[in-house]
């Protein structure tokens, strides 16, 4: 006959069939696990330290220098606040190596301008307005390769390139002076030279993003654009005879 079944027996059944978590163990879910996750699923190693300086792009173009920060870069990534870090040491190592992306870019495009053309002067007028044109499509970039305080030279990425953009800067001039200028030794007039055409172009591509030349542009006959007023400049620059 079956023994009735007692009030202690029953609450030792329940007892029996309640799962309690070992004391100690972390559960599945929490903030680690789900930090590893949103790091490690979509990219790996090398994909994710591309995808951070592509989201760094991203975040500087939209809200500025003043808006990129390291939790900013990994939000728009997806990813830990923790990854940019990982892969970057801090805010200065993301900014040098995305300013190295950016003298890259910005130095293919003025030497495929220049590839463009033949005649000395008309390979100098395509650089510049290459120049200006990746600083248009590009202000967020522009201003940040520019912006040494920011940024860490001494990185290797960003040494190279932007000494790259001087030897293009040098062999131009170089061209249009019909000599081969050292990069690490310059005379007097080639150094002379070299700031007078940056400066003309930097100082141009500046005032034109500041919307400083707009008074300058209304005051112009109908159709005269700021490519036009470029190219007047250039050509006076060089020793053209003066334009209208």
């Amino acid at each position: 006959m079956a023994r009735k079944a007692t009030p202690a027996r029953m609450h030792a059944a329940r007892a029996a069939r309640t799962t309690v978590p070992a004391r100690g163990l972390r559960k599945r879910g929490g903030p680690r696990a789900a930090a590893a996750a949103s790091e490690n699923t979509p990219y790996h190693h090398g994909a994710l330290r591309d995808a951070l300086l592509q989201a760094a792009e991203r975040v500087l173009e939209r809200d500025g220098l003043a808006g990129l920060t390291l939790r900013a870069v990994a939000r728009d990534a997806g990813v830990s606040h923790a990854a940019p870090t990982h892969h970057f040491g801090d805010l200065t190592g993301l900014v040098s190596e995305l300013a190295a992306i950016g003298f890259r870019q910005f130095n293919a495009a003025m030497a495929a301008a220049g590839a463009s053309a033949t005649a000395p002067l008309d390979k100098a007028m395509a650089r510049a307005r290459a120049y200006v044109a990746y600083a248009q499509a590009h202000p967020g970039m522009y201003g940040l390769m520019f912006r040494t305080e920011r940024l860490d030279m001494t990185r290797p990425s960003l040494c190279e390139a932007a000494n790259a953009s001087f030897a293009g800067l040098a062999g131009a001039i170089g061209v249009s002076r019909q000599e081969q200028i050292s990069e690490q030794a310059l005379s007097l007039g080639q150094a002379a030279d070299i700031a007078r055409a940056w400066s003309l172009v930097h100082g141009f591509t500046m005032l034109l993003l500041d919307g400083r030349l707009s008074d300058i542009l209304h005051r112009l006959p109908k159709g005269t654009d700021a490519g036009m007023l470029l190219d007047a400049m250039l050509k006076r620059a060089i020793g053209q005879m003066p334009v209208a």
